[in-house]
């Protein structure tokens, strides 16, 4: 892989980087004024007064947006008018626990959604093709808050045997191994909510990439050599059908944040999307610039690691 191809790939994440913070500063300002939701007139109106000049409020916008990029570039993203703390500490702490959510639902739904695409494409038209797809769309179609609410319903209500919600037992005392159990056992529920909406894309997609490399020439040509059945698939069919799912996987990561709001504040999980949620019920637009701003990030970064992975496995996609 060249450095130009990785320097021009770089160069336009950071131009939609740039692109995002500029687009963050105004978006917010179009849904409503931001001093007068500050601090909801829970302080005198000369103290409000003040921290409106010192937030640079009452200035111009060429002047506001000139403080907040200065402020961004020295990691400053304001204060929250809801708890008065700095969004950077409220994000620090909901960071970790979205990415460890999103991080094992992730995993989870890939590494279950490939084995049994591949496996769909191998079986093609037989019956445990079928119900791999059958019940692959049916988790697919369901909305994730409504199956979060299954979930809940059955294991946490009728059976009890998992909680309902929240990161760690209220009062719990203890730590090391028995801390790391309860957050495990509070993770269960919501992980599955996420990684069995996600699954049926990989599956659908690495059946319909398996199938078409299973019909290539050099597929039949191992196949015509001798080679056994699952020495074709493990180094003919997988390798070829991979780049589709690199992709899938980081365009899903958008669509598995925005489940992540609704999935969070069901199951009251402390993380980016119940932060969200929390922000644009209060209008507390400092915590959502900081929050639309993380997310963003996220996702350009994830494409930009896609495309140089994609770039590493095929290419053909460098040299285009």
């Amino acid at each position: 892989m060249s450095w130009r191809f990785v320097a021009r790939r770089v160069l336009v994440a950071l131009a939609t980087l740039a692109a995002i913070v500029v687009f963050n500063f105004f978006l917010f300002r179009t849904l409503g004024d931001p001093s007068k939701d500050l601090i909801r007139g829970r302080l005198k109106p000369d103290v409000r007064a003040a921290i409106i000049h010192e937030r640079g409020y009452d200035q111009s916008q060429f002047t506001q947006f000139r403080i907040y990029l200065s402020n961004l570039l020295h990691g400053d993203l304001g204060d929250s008018t809801v708890s008065e703390k700095p969004v950077t500490d409220e994000l620090k702490t909901a960071i970790p626990n979205t990415l460890l959510l999103l991080g094992l639902a992730t995993i989870l739904s890939m590494w279950f959604g490939t084995k049994l695409g591949i496996i769909a494409a191998w079986r093609r038209g037989k019956p445990k093709d079928t119900w791999i797809g059958q019940v692959s769309l049916a988790f697919y179609s369901m909305p994730d808050f409504w199956l979060g609410m299954l979930f809940i319903g059955f294991f946490a209500g009728t059976l009890a045997w998992l909680p309902g919600g929240l990161k760690a037992t209220p009062g719990a005392e203890g730590g090391g191994w028995d801390h790391i159990v309860d957050v495990g056992t509070h993770l269960i529920l919501p992980t599955l909510t996420l990684a069995l909406g996600e699954i049926g894309q990989y599956v659908f997609i690495t059946r319909a990439s398996v199938a078409d490399v299973m019909d290539s020439d050099h597929v039949l040509t191992a196949r015509a050599v001798g080679l056994s059945p699952l020495a074709v698939r493990r180094r003919h069919i997988v390798p070829s059908a991979r780049l589709p799912i690199v992709t899938q996987i980081a365009l899903n990561l958008g669509f598995v944040l925005g489940g992540a709001i609704t999935v969070e504040a069901l199951f009251s999980w402390p993380g980016i999307g119940l932060a969200t949620l929390n922000a644009i019920q209060a209008k507390d637009f400092p915590m959502l610039q900081g929050l639309y701003l993380v997310t963003a990030t996220l996702v350009i970064v994830c494409n930009l690691v896609a495309d140089l992975l994609y770039a590493r496995l095929d290419p053909r996609v460098r040299t285009g």
